[in-house]
This record gives structure tokens, C-alpha cells and sequence, in this order.
């Protein structure tokens, strides 16, 4: 379980790079920086032009909505037209961290920001150098992961440089995310609060701060709209397939390859190969869901560069704290 409060982290040396940020965005280019959940590929969210080209540069849908990170909790009221009490205890609780508000939408806030919907999500990323650029930049940055639309989320600048050479003004290293899956996300919109995509914040830690029930939600069904970013069948996927199984059946598959050689798979599992020796690719993963979460995507990048036929990943405890990390190994597996 993430505690509330994350951690202060470090000030990173790409500090110094960070007002050439600033400018890039106010000129309407883009920038990607660090957020302790991963890396955010972001645009001035009221310019229209640079979410525009946000969005080609992604490759994203412009019905799906994108994610206003702004650097206090006064600037709520710049972006949503109605700020609840539910609002306020969730930002005192979590913020800055990996919380996602929706929340009605302002008259002026735009609809590449929306998605064409009534609300907007808003956030304070818990990174020192996201909190910096934003404060300096004095206005709502539109970030979505730094990714091509579906594909694995960045946790490290190395992976936004290598996605989009030459496509971004600026990247702000600030090393490996520490939480590494993207925020959780809560309408407070309904009649009742909605997880529409679930974190490393959990359920249970949001009731105890409302105080009341809080319900799942699908972010999206067939033939309604995209209510929140991540939240597509199919999403967060690598190159190469991906299949979630018991730890008993993905070791039948792998002797039953070794065996023949028609398929070559590389695996990610929370136990040693329980052979004497093992002739492919087997990384151990961490056991509990904070440390998993942290490496998830970045093993999962490994992975997809060793030319395997197949990526086999031992399906994780059902437990609340494993929710988000289950959620982003399904939509990985998706067709």
C-alpha cells in the first residue's frame, strides 16, 4: 500500500534545464518531465495548437480526454467550475501523489482537454521537478504518459528519447519513476465517488479519508465514452504479446518450448525457475505490489526487446494492493 504522503525525493541536476521547459511550453511546443508515476508528455492546456499537435505527436484520439497537472490546490478553481469537499480531503490526503480528480469542467477549459465531456481531470504530480516546472510555468500543463497512444508508459528519460526522438523540445530527467503506474483515478462527479481507473492508491485508503463508499468503475463500455485516460480494453501493451498465467501453467509452456523449440518465450515471475537450469530469459520479480509497480513497466520494456515470441508474466495476487498492477497487466493482454 503507497502511504499518502509520498516520500520528498532529491532535486535532480536537469533542475537547471527546467526554465528552458517553461518557454518551450509558452511557445507551444512540448516537454516531457518526470512524475513520480511515469513520465508526462505535456502541452500548455489552454493552447489549442499545442494540444493539437499533442495529440498527433501521441497518436492519441481526440475523444479521449487528458490529465491537467497543475502546482497547488488554489489553481482547482481555475480549471473546475465546482470544487467539492470530497475534492479538498482527497488533495489534503494524497497531493501531491498519484491521484487523479474529476471533477466538472470550468466554461473556458477546452475540448481537446475534455475529450468534448463536461469534466476534467486534475492532479499535483509528487515530483520536485514537475512541482517546479509548474509552479514557474504558473498555468495547467496537459500530460498524458510520454508514449505512443496504447503502448508501455516511460519511467525513465531514456525511454521518452528513444519513443520520441526529435518530436520533443525538451526532457527533464529526473531518473526512474518512484511509483511507476499511472495515478488512480475518481470521479467525484456521480452521485457517488467512482474509481474510473485504479493506482497505487487504493480504494480502501480514499474511503477512510471520504469516509463512505467508494464504487469501481469501468472507464469505458460499449458505445459510451472514454470517461477517463487508460481506460481502453487494450492499452499499456508491449510490442510483443503478453500473456498473464498461474505459475504452474507458464512453466508447462516453458519445458513444453525448451523441449521442442518452436517458441522461444522470456519470463517475468515472482519464483526462481524451478528447474536446475534455465536456457531462457527469467527475471524474479519483487514480491509486494510497491516494488512491482515501480519496475513493472520497465521490465516489461526489457522484455519486449529480446525478439521473444511471447512474453509470459506469473499472474499476481488478487489483493487490493495489486489492483492497479492486475488492471495494467489485463489491458496489456488485450486484444
Amino acid at each position: 500500500m503507497l502511504s499518502a504522503k509520498l516520500s520528498k525525493m532529491p532535486q535532480d541536476a536537469a533542475a537547471d534545464t527546467i526554465q528552458e521547459a517553461v518557454e518551450c511550453l509558452k511557445k507551444g511546443d512540448l516537454v516531457a518531465f518526470p512524475t513520480e508515476t511515469v513520465y508526462g508528455l505535456g502541452a500548455d492546456a489552454a493552447n489549442a495548437r499545442a494540444l493539437e499537435k499533442l495529440y498527433k505527436v501521441k497518436g492519441r484520439p481526440a475523444a479521449h480526454p487528458v490529465i491537467v497537472h497543475i502546482a497547488s490546490q488554489e489553481q482547482l478553481h481555475n480549471w473546475a467550475k465546482h470544487v467539492p469537499e470530497a475534492a479538498i480531503k482527497l488533495a489534503d490526503a494524497f497531493w501531491p501523489g498519484p491521484l487523479t480528480l474529476i471533477l466538472e469542467r470550468a466554461p473556458h477549459v477546452l475540448d481537446a482537454v475534455t475529450g468534448g465531456q463536461d469534466t476534467v481531470g486534475l492532479r499535483i504530480p509528487g515530483h520536485p521537478i514537475a512541482l517546479n516546472l509548474l509552479r514557474q510555468f504558473q498555468g495547467g500543463v496537459a500530460a498524458p504518459s510520454a508514449n505512443r497512444f496504447g503502448r508501455l508508459s516511460p519511467t525513465t528519460a531514456d525511454d521518452v528519447r528513444k519513443e520520441f526522438a526529435g518530436e520533443v523540445s525538451a526532457v527533464l530527467d529526473g531518473g526512474p519513476c518512484a511509483v511507476g503506474i499511472e495515478s488512480t483515478i475518481i470521479d467525484l462527479t456521480a452521485e457517488r465517488p467512482r474509481i474510473l481507473r485504479p493506482g497505487m492508491i487504493l480504494k480502501e485508503q480514499i474511503e477512510g479519508v471520504l469516509k463512505e463508499r467508494v464504487y469501481d468503475s469501468l472507464g469505458i463500455s460499449p458505445g459510451s465514452v472514454t470517461r477517463a485516460p487508460g481506460s481502453l480494453k487494450s492499452h499499456y501493451a508491449p510490442k510483443t504479446p503478453l500473456q498473464v498465467l498461474e505459475f504452474a501453467e507458464l512453466v508447462s509452456l516453458v519445458q513444453d518450448a525448451i523441449a521442442s523449440s518452436e517458441k522461444r518465450y522470456v519470463v517475468l515471475s515472482f519464483r526462481q525457475y524451478p528447474g536446475a537450469h534455465c536456457p531462457i530469459p527469467w527475471v524474479v520479480l519483487e514480491g509486494n505490489a510497491v516494488e512491482c509497480a515501480r519496475h513493472l513497466y520497465a521490465n516489461l520494456r526489457k522484455m519486449d526487446t529480446l525478439s521473444a515470441d511471447c512474453i509470459l508474466f506469473e499472474k499476481p495476487p488478487a489483493s487490493s494492493e495489486w489492483t492497479g498492477i492486475n488492471d495494467r497487466l489485463a489491458r496489456a493482454c488485450a486484444k
